[in-house]
């Protein structure tokens, strides 16, 4: 475990010491304007999220966790390098700006420049794609879950990993963006580098001793496709009158995964179960009794179509997600460029913090919020709600999205009063609003109470989403599981950039000489409104989210248990926010035959 944490530890601080201070690197010394910037960053971070969707379905087809992990690490550590080099080696960036007369004269990259820039942002993608999804399921390999002192390391292990992050976000946050900011972007860059490099030596001497699980070797979403095909080929055949007792089913053999109940939604799917002769079937040649399809993309089992449907159910609410992280992808853009144009004196001795250190503040709310929240908010909503959690998952994956929309409002209000400040001061200064340089007044920790909410929004939102993911995935898709969450931060960070081109080509005009919402000066622009904007988007998403949370049901509850009707005669289930516990009791997994089920 040394040196699974020490991996950890150094691959973390590598990494984020690196990204977190892109914004401020591109705009400075690659002389991008915000805009360009803001687009490619989100597109980088979209990219580096959805890659690990790559990695996961590379682990587990072939190539094992340890292999992913390694190669990753390798590949990062090529792309810091080359990131170093284009901050060390001159001709690899513009040279630095020159003073003119009325402000700055800065020349923009060469193509050679920009394409060794995106060559190291290429490794760098790659390798988080392998380092992300597997290097938390790598570490709780070395345990043994049927040992007591196995479950314990696991436990453990889980809390040095997180601890480790936390440790990571305020290294990198302070110092490292300290040294990029206020000694040499070259050395900046090359302290993430040595850390990385130290990451990858911890992790290969490491390796005669590490536990490495074989891939498996399957496709995660084939039995989902095998059931839309053969849905689709039996779209004509009749619907069952009585599904639970009539569609086909087989023994159930697994341990690992839990049998599922019919449930009524989707019903389009249950036609892939429906035998519509005798030859669809063949027997069970291993003895198990029953039988097996004989074309599994014309007949599946009733646990298949029950297991796509869960991945269906979790959709919905899986692309509001997406919308909800539209409002974290500003922390790493026009927050750090709103801490540049504020007053970021701290101290009576004047230290100026860098602006990109503001990121920091999301994680520390987080970090002091969850020990409060679990030892004294939970009992108190457990006694109230009767709920082990205190609230159901879903319930505090809404808390999250309505605390963003929050956060966004009060993001709108701040940069109000930021630039009425920068205004009054131009005034007063008799100076050019033209001026990039000028900075506001106000001081730039204002905007704390914003990442603040932030922190607590990814604090009920977040670590929910995670949880819901592994529990209502079925067991054998749970690589899939843990690849969702990023692939929804992908998506997120390309809809960001979206919305960033969309807005600015909306509401500039450059023939009148207005620089829009969203101008290279902020004290020139209304990001203001564009915060409003993505409240107003989010607040939108919140009701539709609350749609899908009432529409989706949990898995394994069964419809004969659930609700009853109104005085309408419409059927009204039982509040989907709140799961009912359900006892499965298969006495007769035989083909053909009915799960009986208890609720109490």
């Amino acid at each position: 475990m040394p040196f699974v944490i020490g991996n950890e530890t150094f691959e973390k601080l590598g990494s984020i010491g690196t990204a977190a201070n892109l914004m401020v690197y591109l705009t400075s010394v690659f002389h991008m304007t915000n805009l360009r910037a803001a687009v490619a960053l989100n597109v980088f971070g979209g990219t580096t999220n959805l890659a690990t969707v790559f990695g996961a379905f590379a682990s587990d087809l072939c190539l094992g966790r340890y292999a992913t992990v390694g190669f990753g690490c390798v590949a990062t550590l090529i792309g810091m390098i080359i990131l170093t080099l284009t901050a060390g080696v001159p001709a690899l960036h513009p040279p630095p700006c020159s003073a003119v007369a009325g402000g700055q004269q800065c020349a923009g990259a060469t193509k050679g420049q920009l394409a060794v820039l995106a060559l190291s942002f290429l490794f760098i993608v790659v390798g988080a794609g392998g380092i992300r999804p597997c290097s938390l399921p790598f570490g709780a390999d070395q345990f043994d879950p049927n040992t007591e002192s196995g479950r314990r390391g696991i436990n453990s292990f889980f809390n040095w990993y997180y601890f480790t992050l936390t440790i990571a976000v305020v290294g990198s946050s302070t110092g490292i963006i300290y040294v990029q900011s206020n000694v040499s972007w070259c050395i900046g860059f090359a302290i993430p580098t040595a850390l990385m490099f130290a990451s990858c030596v911890l992790f290969f001497a490491g390796a005669g001793l590490y536990v490495r699980v074989r891939p498996e070797g399957g496709i995660p979403l084939a039995s989902v496709f095998r059931v839309a095909v053969a849905a689709a080929r039996k779209r004509r055949a009749p619907a069952p009158q009585d599904p639970a007792a009539s569609l086909f089913r087989t023994r159930h053999a697994s341990s690992l995964v839990s049998r599922l109940p019919y449930t009524d939604q989707f019903r389009f799917l249950d036609k892939a179960a429906v035998v519509e002769s005798d030859s669809e079937v063949v027997d069970d040649s291993s003895g198990g009794g029953g039988g097996k399809p004989r074309d599994p993309w014309r007949l599946c089992s009733l646990q298949q179509v029950e297991e796509a449907k869960c991945v269906l159910r979790i959709m919905p609410v899986w692309a509001t997600c997406i919308v909800y992280y539209v409002a974290f992808a500003q922390t790493n853009t026009y927050v750090v460029l709103q801490a540049a144009q504020s007053d970021r004196r701290l101290g009576p001795g004047g230290f100026e913090a860098p602006p990109a250190s503001f990121t920091i503040f999301p994680m520390l709310a987080l970090a002091v919020w969850i020990p409060f929240y679990d030892r004294l908010v939970v009992p108190w909503l457990r006694g109230l709600t009767g709920v082990e959690g205190g609230m159901t998952l879903l319930q505090r994956m809404g808390v999250g999205m309505a605390l963003s929309v929050v956060a966004m409002i009060v993001a709108g209000v701040v940069e109000q009063r930021r630039r009425e400040l920068a205004v009054l001061h131009q005034a007063e200064a008799n100076r050019d609003l033209l001026s990039v340089t000028l900075v506001s007044p106000a001081s730039a920790f204002w905007l704390v109470p914003q990442l603040a909410a932030l922190g607590l929004s990814e604090a009920f939102n977040q670590v929910s989403q995670m949880e819901f993911y592994y529990k209502q995935f079925p067991e054998n898709m749970r690589s899939v599981a843990g690849s969702l969450i990023f692939t929804g931060l992908a998506m997120s960070m390309y809809l960001s950039g979206l919305l960033v081109v969309v807005v600015h080509r909306a509401t500039a005009d450059p023939v009148l000489g207005d620089d829009g919402w969203l101008a290279e000066n902020l004290n020139r622009g209304k990001l203001d409104w564009f915060y409003f904007l993505i409240a107003f988007i989010g607040a939108v998403n919140f009701f539709v989210f609350l749609a899908c949370a009432k529409w989706y049901r949990y898995k394994g509850l069964d419809d004969g248990g659930r609700g009853g009707a109104d005085d309408d005669g419409v059927h009204v289930h039982v509040h989907q926010w709140q799961p009912t516990t359900v006892q499965v009791v298969d006495d007769c997994p035989e083909e053909g035959r009915v799960v009986r089920r208890r609720s109490f």
